[in-house]
């Protein structure tokens, strides 16, 4: 086993005993049953805190490699079924070239599946739930060791679909998918915070995947990504929601490369498109720290104008922030679960001191409207603040702790905010 370094931003340094980088799913099983200490699931390393950590042994999945196969047995119900660690773009390529596609994806295409929807990670569009919602079927390695798979007629599929590592190992994953399809990505500036504030879930609901950026004290909204889906002989408005669109080439993210970007101005597959970062370019590694909330869309102007309040405290240390919407879902630890939702994320500069002592203001802020955490990125939730805003968080743990009776998956960051049970340290294999 290797030292387990740091998470991908180095936002946390791993205390686990070393790392298992397994190639096969039966590696994975030995390592559930002999493994030193408990065992946790470790993916592409894209969260900011110790959601993925344990006292023990990781196990990470991203070396099992396998083809992925379409399965269009119900034409109804096409689906994808792949390694859990395989990331976004490379599936994504896989997809396009066979004429299929999901139906969306976050920002960065370098995340793995299994990292991303365990997590609730989302995208953006008033119509597109979260990833987890294109989940189909899951494969795991349970706390016996065993290979075990559960589909999304399965009562319980609605704790596991968003399961934040707290039941097992994810090896394989089947998926939703649909015909391809383009998007055309344009850049627009110069929108009123006031039209903002009065109207965001119209202006977030006016194309297929909206991204709103902003530092919170600027008179206009610093950037909207507008990515909308290409019919015929339809173009762009040269002027939208009292904002302009900007010329192509003119747009860069914070001080980032705007060869990192994809592309602007010209309509192209949905992978190419829908997310901000190109796959051959890793953004930002190493320089930032990410939080994120999630407040129901109906609040969405009051939520806005609290945070807003606070820009000047929070602009000092921040690199950009980013407003999507979500549909709402069913899945019992989803962020977007029974509200359609606005997330309001922030990308931090590497200033921890400062943004740990932000944080717990900026929920205070949001406390009024039930504001949920992202899992895996920085916040100051306990676990009676969690239960607070999760309504099925006691049903979601019932589960885990059925699955896993023993806590072989248990970490601090699972029984500090509820999700498990606290057990004593284990130290046996």
């Amino acid at each position: 086993m290797r030292d387990a370094g740091t998470t991908w931003a180095g936002t946390h340094r791993f205390g686990a005993l070393g790392v298992v980088e397994a190639s096969t799913v039966a590696q994975v099983q030995e390592a559930v049953r002999t493994a030193p200490g408990r065992v946790k699931a470790l993916g592409t390393r894209h969260s900011f805190n110790d959601i993925a950590d344990t006292d023990g042994t990781l196990v990470t999945v991203t070396g099992i490699d396998g083809t992925p196969f379409i399965d269009v047995t119900d034409p109804s119900h096409p689906t994808v079924t792949t390694p859990a660690g395989i990331r976004y773009g490379v599936l994504g390529r896989w997809l396009q070239e066979r004429g299929w596609a999901l139906h969306n994806t976050g920002s960065l295409p370098h995340i793995s599946l299994a990292g991303a929807t365990a997590t609730g990670t989302h995208g953006s569009g008033v119509l597109n739930g979260c990833q987890s919602t294109a989940l189909s079927r899951i494969e795991f390695v349970d706390a016996g060791g065993d290979l075990c798979t559960i589909r999304h007629m399965h009562p319980e599929f609605p704790a596991v679909a968003v399961g934040v590592g707290a039941f097992g190992i994810i090896t394989e994953l089947s998926l939703t998918v649909q015909p391809t399809y383009d998007v055309r990505q344009d850049v627009y500036v110069g929108l009123p915070w006031e039209v903002l504030l009065d109207h965001a879930r119209d202006v977030l609901a006016d194309a297929y995947s909206v991204s709103i950026f902003t530092t919170w004290t600027e008179d206009t909204v610093q950037q909207i990504w507008r990515k909308s889906g290409v019919r015929a002989g339809a173009e762009p408005p040269d002027e939208w929601w009292g904002a302009t669109r900007q010329a192509v080439g003119d747009t860069r993210l914070v001080d980032g490369d705007p060869g990192a970007l994809t592309p602007q101005g010209i309509p192209g597959p949905w992978i190419d498109r829908l997310p901000h970062f190109r796959l051959t370019h890793t953004p930002s590694n190493g320089e930032e720290i990410q939080t994120e909330y999630f407040v129901p869309m109906e609040a969405a102007g009051d939520a806005l104008a609290a945070v807003r309040a606070l820009g000047d405290r929070i602009v000092p240390h921040l690199l950009v922030s980013e407003l999507r919407a979500v549909a709402a879902d069913d899945l019992w630890l989803s962020g977007a679960y029974g509200r359609e939702t606005l997330a309001i994320h922030f990308t931090w500069a590497p200033h921890p001191e400062p943004v740990r002592a932000l944080l717990p203001e900026i929920e205070r802020a949001l406390a009024p409207f039930d504001a949920r955490p992202h899992w895996g990125k920085w916040h100051a939730f306990d676990g009676a603040a969690i239960a607070r805003v999760t309504p099925r968080l006691a049903d979601a743990r019932a589960v885990f702790e059925t699955l896993d009776p023993a806590g072989r998956f248990v970490n601090d960051y699972l029984t500090r905010l509820g999700i498990r049970e606290p057990r004593a340290p284990r130290l046996d294999g």
